[in-house]
């Protein structure tokens, strides 16, 4: 019996829109041939394409299910391989940085990539979620692929994974699988001198660890996430994480709790793998030349100091010269673990360090009187430094000398999450609103398949944002047990609920944070910037937008602050969709 096309995985959140005609293949008698001339295939229909391999909601619970058996996983993802075009083998062609962690492993694999490019290799980065556009997930050189190559690779991948199918086998892998099998193709095809790949999720049972032979792996901090896959316990979560050792190959972590690091050492020695503990990144710097970090945010120098131990590793095991002379030091490890070594970090290093970017993490916006501050923090933990940094920078900030300040916190999170834990940590930055929406640019998503996803539907996202309000008012009151104007919000296939301005708490409410829902991205941010942004010019505000009362009177009031500080934070997918409207030159 078939398994349905659904079939598979979903490693990471994705967003997706219904699927278009096919286009013409690459591959003589591949799937639409002749429905257009061959090379006319549009970026669009690629994505559109793309997107209908997105996971149901109906079979991630099979998944979980299925997950008991990680042999299963990777078997299914190497007859992928397989059927692609390509062997296991093939894969250690491109010398991998293989990287995992619950927080950071993205900005360590920026840094990481960031400072190789700099010795003048051509490298190539895989990663998720992407912000804007689906082809950030694959990069040659730090940049995303073109439309073009992505187009090019899409439909190569797709149509021989077509032609290759029989009756015993789900034609099509799920997305992150998907994306994950062609990012190899790209890499190889293109020649990259070493690719850094970041885990989706967890590391035994991911998809990227049908990677057999990596050049170092890496695992940055690790914290509580994904409980429903990876388990409920942090021990557990570390046991998944050291699932991408492997026999004789250099692995580092950072500064970890004692338990998950026994776990770690434990999985080491059982795989005989060197693990080693990296030092803090003051062993790197000299007294009057602290490194400069190109990301924001204490937190990120542990992220920094793993990737200098990656990259370093990297060149030394294929025998560059140049990689850091070692310092003479007594630092010694508590932790039963032997310590990285500490070195002079090169010019490149320090440079790569320098000059990383990474979107949507500790990002800094200043448009006149507005502040967008964009965090994609989304655990306790991240959330937690994401405030540190935060605050930090508002601090910073020049303070108005005429008229009044505000502050606004925009917010969704998605997923398994305990919403309340990560909304309390925000309570006590004492903003003036906070406002509330699904992770969708517009409330209509047709022509945008970048940004949408087929596994969760519009209402249960709107609900989800009316359960996060609740749940914030609730802290900011105090109060616990049922609130009876949320109690009785509109049913989800109801008209209001699909209005510019779903809900607020009725006015004579004694609230110390006013709080708003919004039915999208772009209606949240037309009532926050009052068109006090240059860069943001919706197309059509919608009516209604200040039909309550908290949305008149707080618009009356961003219209006169002399400065509007706005948090965007809890989902990558939200900061994402938040950039692609202030920035929309992300979408060229």
């Amino acid at each position: 019996m078939r398994r349905s096309r659904w079939g598979g995985a979903q490693e990471d959140e994705t967003r997706s829109e219904p699927a278009g005609q096919c286009p013409a293949g690459f591959y003589k008698g591949g799937r639409g041939a002749g429905c257009r001339e061959p090379g006319r295939e549009r970026m669009e229909d690629a994505v559109r394409t793309l997107n209908t391999l997105q996971t149901n909601a109906s079979f991630l619970e099979q998944i979980k299910r299925e997950r008991g058996n990680p042999q299963v996983q990777l078997e299914a993802m190497r007859d992928y391989l397989v059927r692609s075009g390509l062997q296991i083998e093939d894969l250690d062609r491109l010398k991998i940085i293989h990287v995992t962690g619950t927080k950071g492993k993205g900005s360590t694999c920026a840094f990481t990539e960031r400072i190789l490019r700099g010795y003048g290799l051509k490298t190539g980065f895989y990663s998720s979620p992407h912000l804007v556009q689906v082809r950030e997930r694959i990069r040659i050189n730090g940049e995303p692929i073109s439309p073009e190559l992505f187009t090019k690779y899409f439909w190569r991948l797709y149509h021989r994974l077509e032609e290759t199918k029989d009756d015993t086998c789900v034609s099509m892998p799920p997305y992150f699988r998907f994306l994950t099998i062609m990012a190899f193709h790209v890499f190889l095809q293109e020649k990259v001198d070493l690719a850094v790949v970041e885990v989706g999720i967890g590391g035994a049972y991911d998809c990227t660890n049908i990677i057999r032979k990596p050049v170092v792996c890496g695992i940055s901090s690790l914290g509580i996430d994904h409980t429903n896959i990876l388990g409920d316990t942090i021990e557990k979560i570390a046991w998944q994480k050291a699932g991408i050792f492997k026999p004789g190959v250099p692995a580092f972590t950072v500064s970890q709790p004692d338990s998950p690091l026994e776990v770690l050492k434990d999985q080491a020695r059982q795989l005989l793998c060197p693990l080693y503990l990296c030092p803090s990144l003051e062993a790197f710097e000299e007294e009057a030349q602290p490194l400069q970090l190109g990301l924001a945010g204490d937190h990120q120098r542990s992220n920094a100091a793993l990737a200098l131990q990656l990259a370093r590793c990297w060149l030394q095991q294929q025998g560059h010269k140049g990689i850091g002379e070692l310092k003479a030091t007594r630092l010694t490890s508590q932790r039963s673990l032997p310590l990285a070594p500490v070195f002079h970090p090169t010019l490149p290093m320090k440079q790569g360090l320098r000059h990383t970017e990474w979107l949507g993490r500790t990002q800094v916006l200043r448009r006149g009187a507005l502040t967008w501050y964009l965090d994609g923090a989304h655990t306790t933990s991240s959330i937690q430094a994401g405030i540190r940094w935060f605050h930090q920078a508002v601090l910073n900030q020049e303070k108005p000398i005429n008229g009044p300040e505000v502050r606004v916190l925009l917010f969704n999170a998605t997923g398994e999450r305990d919403i309340a834990a990560l909304l309390k940590l925000l309570q006590p930055c004492q903003f003036d609103y906070a406002v509330f929406c699904p992770n969708l640019t517009e409330v209509s998503s047709v022509g945008n398949a970048d940004q949408q996803n087929f596994t969760v539907t519009l209402d249960h996202m709107l609900t989800r944002c009316l359960e996060n309000q609740k749940q914030w008012n609730q802290l900011a009151e105090g109060k616990a047990g049922q609130d009876p104007w949320l109690a009785q919000a509109p049913e989800p296939s109801t008209g209001p609920l699909h209005g510019p301005l779903l809900l607020a708490p009725p006015a004579p409410r004694p609230l110390n944070t006013n709080s708003l829902v919004f039915s999208c991205i772009s209606h949240a941010l037309q009532w926050i910037s009052q068109g006090r942004d240059p860069h943001f010019w919706p197309s059509s505000p919608p009516r209604g937008l200040h039909s309550h009362p908290v949305a008149s009177s707080g618009a009356v009031l961003l219209k006169e602050a002399s400065s509007i500080q706005v948090l965007v934070t809890g989902s990558l997918h939200l900061v994402g969709g938040v950039l692609k409207l202030l920035d929309p030159t992300l979408s060229q």
